[in-house]
């Protein structure tokens, strides 16, 4: 009955034979072309410009593609000017100082030039899917271009005329901005994001906008980005910690101009509430110019500090309502002694360097002050009702989870908690004992109640709580530190209390047989699949290499966050997974972001990444060997199936037309 009844639900789109047998022909058709390209990228951090530089760019492969097709008729220079209008089309037209007449001709060769580009870089999808990607209004005229046949001279003529009709109607501008998108759209068949979206760069919200235009695109959070998502489902420590990232990188535009979040309050709290305190320990780091919001250093390090000292104290409450995070060590201001102005750490006494603390007392240290009270329920409004905010973080979970098997690739940011010994550590959460693959399985559905239980729900508070264990603990996959240092930072002097082990999987992992043992655990074919994974930055400066285990595991965290670069030496790694091979994109500090690429024509310098090839393809990958192969090998099967139930008179077939 079941089988029935889903075949009359497929008789609704296929009513008869003839519709049925023309789909299998065309998916049998689409199983026997190259697979697309998919593009890795991590560890993004707010750093829209480098970030839509290599987006818009293909990481460098258009300009390979541009001297590919143009070297023998374009000299270097305006093969660089020719891939600068390909990545910001816009803007660089917005610049063009040719006299009316060049300018005509301009735009014949430019749009003859940009088919020539397209065609190239859709000549291994199928009309169909092309046409997918063509925009609306130009739709028609572009699918004739990139379809003449060039030895018949009527179709030369008919090709010349389209191209003169563009540009004598006055729409040759807009012409070339719909050629140069869909040449980028073509270029970037699938996008994976590995993680850390937001924090320490300028405009993590301009890059969700980005990605939520992307047509196909999956995101695998990184603890940077369950902070934020733990913000919008209330949980007031992520909010706390949201805003002291933010405030320690001067991100006022992000805050402010991208999502509305009111600060005002906290300014004048902090202003009232450390008015005589230097607080020199919270002076942001100034790696980016705000252009809406300047607000004077020092202030910004009294909201600093006024939000750190609000975040230690609920940090500290969660881990008393929750001894099963087994994280007591992290509630460091139950462990200082305000007489003696010490602190135990990890079983060693240290002086406290910064003992104003007007809001705390120390009979019961981790009690919000009235005022802390007031302030985190103006900010927690402000969070969970900003409208783009939430945008963004429904984007984050309709196309995220804790990790993805996609095309023989395991896909996760952090790492697999492990012991020494190499077995997956065991985590208790109530009842249950998680580790390895049913660990991230928990966590992922933990963070999916956080968001969408209803609000009276029990398992509610608890999902919303595990969110901040999700960014610090030291179980989270996503973290995978002994501790997140904070306290640590900001109150001793001696850095030696800061440091922060790493997990053992991050040692471990360079292993071969430690990488077979995870792709083994997800199920994955050890002989040819691979772990692509982000969180630490690779320091190529000191020897360090992203591929490792044999090949088995990526590390493709290089430094996209200024933060970084000083110590990675570069400004990035792109993945790049062609029919043919898997090549790692090497980005040149600095990465050339939107301002740099629209400087005059002297001083452009196009993207030139290093891309070398990492591993080649046995054979040449088709559709029909990946994840859509399959369900596509399925679909023709139900096919036929319908088929074979018109042929017998089980299902009676019709000329209806079907739907779409």
């Amino acid at each position: 009955m079941n089988k029935e009844k889903y075949l009359r639900l497929l008789s609704l789109k296929y009513p008869n034979i003839r519709a049925a047998t023309s789909e299998i022909i065309n998916l049998n058709a689409i199983l026997r072309l190259p697979k697309g390209t998919e593009y890795f990228f991590s560890d993004i951090h707010g750093e829209y410009e480098s970030f839509l530089d290599l987006l818009k760019s293909a990481s460098g492969t258009i300009r390979e593609k541009v001297k590919l097709l143009f070297e023998n008729v374009m000299t270097e220079k305006e093969q660089e000017e020719f891939a600068k209008l390909v990545y910001y089309p816009r803007e660089v037209l917005g610049q063009m100082e040719f006299l009316k007449t060049e300018y005509g001709y301009w735009e014949r060769i430019t749009i003859f030039r940009l088919v020539l580009l397209c065609r190239e870089t859709s000549s291994k999808y199928t009309r169909s899917k092309v046409r997918k990607k063509l925009p609306i209004d130009y739709a028609y005229a572009i699918e004739e271009l990139l379809n003449v046949n060039h030895e018949d001279q009527d179709k030369k003529v008919y090709y010349n005329e389209i191209i003169h009709s563009v540009i004598d109607s006055g729409a040759g501008k807009d012409f070339i901005i719909a050629l140069c998108k869909l040449v980028q759209q073509l270029c970037v068949d699938k996008l994976h994001i590995i993680g850390d979206i937001f924090d320490r760069g300028p405009r993590a919200d301009i890059i969700m906008n980005e990605l939520m235009t992307f047509p196909d695109i999956d995101i695998q959070w990184g603890n940077h980005d369950i902070s934020w998502m733990g913000a919008v489902c209330g949980n007031e420590a992520c909010i706390a910690n949201v805003l002291r990232i933010a405030l320690s990188y001067n991100n006022y535009d992000l805050l402010e101009d991208g999502y509305g979040i009111n600060l005002r309050a906290l300014s004048i709290f902090a202003s009232e509430t450390y008015h005589s305190d230097p607080c020199s320990a919270f002076y942001p780091r100034l790696l980016d110019e705000n252009k809406y919001d300047n607000v004077d250093t020092s202030l910004t390090a009294k909201m600093h500090k006024a939000i750190t000292v609000i975040q230690l104290k609920l940090e500290g409450q969660l881990i008393k309502r929750h001894p099963e995070y087994n994280m007591d060590e992290r509630d460091c201001l139950n462990k200082v002694d305000s007489k003696m102005r010490r602190v135990i750490v990890e079983g060693i006494e240290y002086p406290m360097i910064d003992m104003n603390f007007p809001t705390i007392c120390w009979e019961h240290p981790l009690e919000l002050s009235d005022g802390e009270k007031e302030l985190i329920n103006i900010l927690r409004i402000s969070f969970v009702h900003s409208e783009l905010l939430n945008r963004h973080v429904k984007f984050l979970y309709s196309h995220g989870s804790m990790y993805k098997c996609v095309n023989s690739n395991l896909l996760y940011h952090g790492c697999i908690p492990m012991e020494e010994d190499g077995s997956f550590t065991k985590v208790q959460f109530k009842e249950e004992i998680y580790s390895g693959k049913p660990l991230f399985d928990f966590f992922n559905q933990q963070a999916q109640n956080a968001y969408f239980l209803p609000e009276n729900d029990s398992d509610k508070q608890d999902a919303v709580d595990i969110m901040w264990y999700l960014w610090c603990g030291k179980n989270s996959p996503l973290f995978g530190k002994s501790k997140l240092a904070v306290f640590e930072k900001y109150f001793i002097a001696d850095n030696s209390a800061a440091v922060e082990q790493y997990n053992p999987y991050y040692r471990l992992s360079n292993g071969a047989r430690v990488c077979t043992k995870i792709l083994e655990e997800f199920q994955l074919d050890i002989d040819k699949s691979h772990i692509i994974n982000g969180h630490v930055p690779v320091k190529i400066k000191e020897g360090e290499h992203p591929v490792k285990a044999e090949g088995k595991l990526y590390v493709i965290d290089g430094g996209i966050s200024k933060a970084y670069q000083s110590k990675t030496g570069i400004a990035g790694y792109t993945l790049i997974f062609t029919s043919h091979h898997l090549a790692l994109a090497e980005h040149k500090i600095p990465s050339k972001g939107l301002s740099n690429l629209l400087g005059t024509k002297n001083d452009f310098q196009p993207v030139s990444p290093a891309i070398y090839i990492t591993e080649k393809m046995p054979r040449r990958i088709m559709v029909a060997d990946t994840d859509v192969g399959r369900e596509l090998a399925e679909r023709i099967e139900d096919l036929k199936m319908l088929v074979t139930a018109y042929k017998e008179g089980e299902i009676r077939e019709s000329e209806i037309r079907g739907y779409d």
